[in-house]
């Protein structure tokens, strides 16, 4: 049997191929919408993709599970447990000719077998697979988990709730999964636990960036195994989880139905400086992918400051609508990687890119470029004393927990696009998280939609402690 773990540490998000080596037949877990890269993997293999499946509807990336069947002329297996308006559509169903996954289902890759198990909590519909690979052994090897088990955590269950809207679906989910976990006490400890994400990821609170590990180690170190008490469960695995990125509602719908394949993907075209300024006039959302600090020195007014590192997605999917069109402004090496990121999470718009260079040929046309004051933690509080200003806590709900600014305002950065009405226009505003980087991508968006008067807290809230600054803790948010 040849097991490949594809991942891609942007999404932090594992897909897998499963082949065998007699067979040379393959199956593909959870590939997210870049079908070749399972193509390209398959034939570095020698291995023909004869199924397609994955573990749940995803929230955090379109899906490619469709299109890679529809190339490749595999069976394309879905998920036909716990449905409900979050499940995949009947017109999906019948238009991919899909096979319904119950608990107990077996699907053979030639000698490697992989039977169902339903596993709901963090989304009704969620499957495990266990793989045996039967030409050596009749014991399983491992278990595909998806967002089922991680590496020291479990997928959060709150999802269909905060992010889907589903009204009371959050605690039910919880208990749902502490009873999905006791189905793997059967199993013994050298079971190989090979889930779908790993640190980075907004599915859990406490995922580790180890990308796999067995029954026997989580056994002994996951939190969520350790716990007997079903209600203890449920208040630990519901407590502190993380906003989810706001994109992710759209995830989900657009799954249920069938994501469509990626038909547009050519390079967007060179613009210069009068290109940028029109498409800023036009409402185009302009990213400069600049480190903070370069950006903070000098930007084209009206740009959107995300860098391009782990946390690119989760910003751009929180705060660029799906359906804008979108201009990038980025060193030529890194623009086809940004838009082919990009459209994993459905952001196809991508119009124009200009390099760094653009800022320089912004100024030399004589147009003013904007800054960004990045002020320290004596700075803050100086103006703090006499009333100057309004610090914007943009972390999120379980970190302010822990401790924040007296009278800061809180808004998450992943809501931030959709709460900007609650901010005075005519105030100062401070932007504030826990390190400094989440802060300076809301300052460009604060100055992006008209804010005249932004700052950005260098170093966040660490920086203030360390300062000896005042801290309140023990509070939630809306205390």
């Amino acid at each position: 049997m040849l097991l490949r773990r594809l991942f891609h540490p942007r999404l932090a998000q594992s897909s897998y191929l499963i082949a065998c080596g007699a067979s040379h037949e393959a199956i593909v877990i959870d590939p997210h919408r870049d079908v070749e890269v399972f193509l390209a993997a398959a034939r570095a293999e020698g291995a023909r993709i004869v199924a397609v499946t994955e573990t749940h509807v995803h929230a955090d990336f379109l899906s490619g599970s469709h299109d890679l069947a529809a190339q490749t002329g595999a069976r394309l297996f879905l998920s036909g447990e716990g449905r409900g308006p979050w499940s995949y559509t009947d017109d999906f169903i019948r238009s991919s000719n899909a096979v319904l996954l119950q608990d107990g289902y077996v699907i053979r890759i030639g000698a490697v077998r992989i039977e169902v198990m339903h596993t709901p909590g963090h989304t009704p519909e969620h499957l495990t697979f266990i793989v045996t690979d039967t030409a050596g052994a009749g014991e399983p090897m491992g278990a595909i988990t998806g967002d089922f088990v991680f590496v020291g955590d479990v997928g959060r269950p709150d999802l269909l709730e905060r992010a889907v809207h589903v009204k009371g679906s959050a605690e039910p989910g919880a208990r749902q999964l502490y009873h999905s976990l006791a189905r793997l006490r059967p199993y013994a400890d050298y079971l190989q636990l090979w889930p779908g994400h790993s640190a980075g990821s907004a599915c859990g609170k406490g995922l580790s960036a180890v990308p796999h590990s067995t029954l026997g180690y989580e056994r002994r170190h996951n939190w969520a195994l350790r716990v007997g008490d079903e209600a203890a469960f449920v208040g630990e695995v519901l407590r502190g989880q993380p906003e989810p990125p706001s994109y992710f509602a759209e995830m989900k719908r657009l799954n249920a139905r069938g994501s469509a394949p990626w038909s547009h993907r050519s390079q967007p075209t060179r613009l210069g400086p009068d290109e940028i300024a029109s498409a800023i006039a036009r409402g185009s959302v302009v990213i400069d992918t600049r480190p903070t600090e370069e950006y903070a020195a000098g930007h084209i007014p009206g740009t959107l400051n995300i860098a391009l590192d782990r946390s690119f997605l989760t910003w751009a999917g929180s705060l660029v609508p799906l359906t804008d069109e979108v201009v990038l402004i980025a060193p030529e090496a890194e623009v086809t990687e940004a838009v082919s990121d990009l459209g994993l999470i459905g952001i196809d718009g991508v119009v124009g890119h200009a390099g760094p260079d653009v800022i320089e040929a912004w100024r030399n046309g004589g147009r003013l470029l904007e800054q960004v004051r990045i002020v320290s933690a004596a700075d803050v509080a100086g103006q703090l004393a006499r009333g100057d200003i309004v610090i914007l806590d943009v972390r999120g709900s379980a970190e302010r927990v822990q401790g924040h600014i007296p009278g800061s305002v809180h808004i998450p950065l992943a809501e931030l696009r959709d709460r900007l009405g609650e901010l005075g226009r005519d105030q100062a505003l401070v932007a504030q998280c826990q390190g400094g980087a989440r802060s300076a991508v809301a300052a460009s968006l604060l100055l992006a939609r008209g804010f005249t008067d932004v700052q950005n807290l260098r170093g966040g809230l660490t920086a203030w402690r360390e300062a000896g600054q005042a801290v309140t803790a023990g509070q939630r948010p809306e205390e």
